[in-house]
């Protein structure tokens, strides 16, 4: 599937020790919605894709399969190693929601130098996540 405004589409997939809290986490705090969720045995998750507007993320439970072993989770590198940018309408309105939610909150909301304005927080396995208003596909460079 290719977005026709830019392109090939980047979908960011991510690992879990435990995905069923982490899907529950991002939909409350960040606003994703559940567009498929696929169970496995136990508590694990095989796959589920979130949206948020008309954009993705994807993710599982960890596995123990040849591409699990070459990621680490943020708690086995000591911290993380990527962020997601997410570009939101009201990033204020989206900080308070995050917040209530628990989100740890790393970095203040505040205006950017460069244009926009965002804030930076940790999910419940400490994974980096900046929502903001900067749109870099519009913005004057």
């Amino acid at each position: 599937m290719t977005d026709t405004n830019h392109g090939t589409l980047i979908v960011p997939a991510l690992r879990y020790e435990d995905a069923r809290a982490a899907i529950d986490f991002l939909c409350q705090a960040f606003g994703f919605e559940r567009h498929l969720v696929v169970e496995g045995a136990g508590d694990q998750i095989e796959h589920a894709q979130l949206v948020l507007g008309s954009r993705m993320v994807m993710l599982s439970s960890r596995k123990d399969g040849p591409f699990d072993r070459m990621l680490k989770l943020a708690s086995e590198a000591g911290g993380c190693t990527q962020t997601i940018y997410v570009i939101v309408d009201d990033a204020d309105a989206h900080h308070t929601r995050a917040a209530k939610a628990g989100a740890e909150l790393v970095m203040p909301l505040e205006d950017a130098g460069y244009g926009g304005r965002g804030y930076t927080c940790k999910d419940l396995e400490g994974n980096l996540w900046t929502f903001g208003t900067y749109n870099p596909w519009t913005a004057e460079h």
